[in-house]
Order: structure tokens, then sequence, then C-alpha cells
């Protein structure tokens, strides 16, 4: 299994973080019994005194090199992703991708419809690269502009509809596509730190929902239960 994690800032995570990759990777060291590589062209964590990715500062001083690898940026969204994928897919030869993109988009670039459209044209060019690639995809989480905001809350919603839709279209035998659960439990105040990004409590819930999505529904490594 060749694992790529694609995201926005929620993924990519800011110097001094662990990153909910991190905690991925304790949780398939403990309950997948198979090989398995994390793959993808960058490894850095955005640095907020530099506004750029420049940082290599993980929280983590045992997650190694090797296991860092992804394709998320801050301040990216499917818009984004969509043209790069395939490329990514190619080079790191990936098979199965955690994708968590849409609020970026949703904010700042495109609406419902666009969004839903560039998450098609992110499925096409990944299976361009490899026509049997499997991938979960996470629904916008709910933030706190989204709290604030009615307008910009109901566009997540709406896409969130659309990407359910998306992925029953799309999705085939030959490659499957999961739609992942929101993270169970999520609270804005007890899973951020300030009300987007995951605090170490987030982080948990974001990987305990790609891991059960995975578990439940190819019986991929096991129920997700935090590392000490």
């Amino acid at each position: 299994m060749r694992i790529m994690f694609v995201g926005d800032s929620m993924t990519i995570g800011s110097a001094g973080d662990l990153t909910w990759r991190y905690r991925m990777w304790q949780h398939l060291n403990a309950t997948y019994g198979g090989p398995y590589k994390i793959v993808g062209p960058r490894r850095e964590l955005y640095d907020p005194s530099t506004d750029a990715p420049v940082s290599y500062a993980y929280g983590a001083p045992d997650f190694p090199e090797r296991a860092r690898a992804h394709l998320a940026g801050w301040g990216e969204g499917w818009l984004h992703m969509a043209p790069l994928i395939g490329d990514a897919v190619r080079a790191g030869r990936a098979d199965t991708l955690l994708v968590s993109l849409g609020l970026i988009d949703l904010g700042f670039y495109t609406n419902a419809e666009q969004t839903a459209e560039n998450v098609r044209r992110f499925v096409a060019e990944a299976r361009a690269a490899n026509p049997r690639v499997r991938a979960v995809l996470m629904p916008v989480i709910r933030n706190v502009r989204a709290d604030n905001d009615p307008p910009f809350a109901a566009e997540c919603e709406r896409f969130n509809e659309l990407l359910g839709k998306t992925v029953a279209d799309l999705g085939t035998p030959g490659s499957p596509l999961l739609l992942a659960s929101r993270p169970d439990g999520w609270d804005i105040d007890g899973d951020t730190y300030d009300g987007t990004h995951p605090n170490a409590s987030g982080e948990h819930r974001l990987a305990a929902a790609f891991a059960d999505a995975m578990h439940q529904g190819w019986d991929v490594a096991g129920s997700y239960v935090p590392a000490a």
C-alpha cells in the first residue's frame, strides 16, 4: 500500500505540530499487518513566521523523514491540487489517497458547484496516472467562519451534499471512492487551536475518521485507537 495524504492547512500542519498525518502513521504501525509506504512530493510544514512552507520542525521527534511525505499546502484546495495530483500519483506510485480539501476553495475561490467540478477533475487526473487508485474523501468540516457566516455555512453544506453524490457517481470496483464521516464529536473549541486548525484532540479525530473509513470500507488496518 502506497498512501498519499492530500490536503490544505489542516493536513500540512504548522511548525511545531504533530499533524494528523503523524497520528495516522502511528495507527498504521500498530494495526496494519502488511507493508506500506507514505509517499508524496512534499515534506515541509507551514512556518507562520515566514508565511511559507519551509519548516521541518515537527513536534514528534520519532516521526521519521520517510513518513512525512504529503501533497498538502496552506491555502490550497481542490482547485490547486487537481492539476498536481496526476504527477504526484505517478511519481510516488500512490495507490491510496486520503484527501481533506474544500474549506479554502469555498472560502476564497469557488462556489459549491465549481468546487465539486474540481473534485471530478482531481479524480480523473489521479486515475489517468493510476487507473486503480482508491481514495477516501473527507467532507468539509465546519469551522469558526461557518459559525458566524450563514451563507458560507450553507455553501459548505451544499458542497458536502455534492461531494457525496460525486463519490457515488464516480466510484468503481476497480477504483473505489469512500466518503469519510466528518470526525465524530468534532468541537471547534475543544478540537482546534484557532477555530479551524486541529490541536492534538483534533488530530486524533481526523486520523480516526480516515482510519475508520478504510477499516470499514476496505478492511484495511483496524479501528482507530489513539496511541499513548
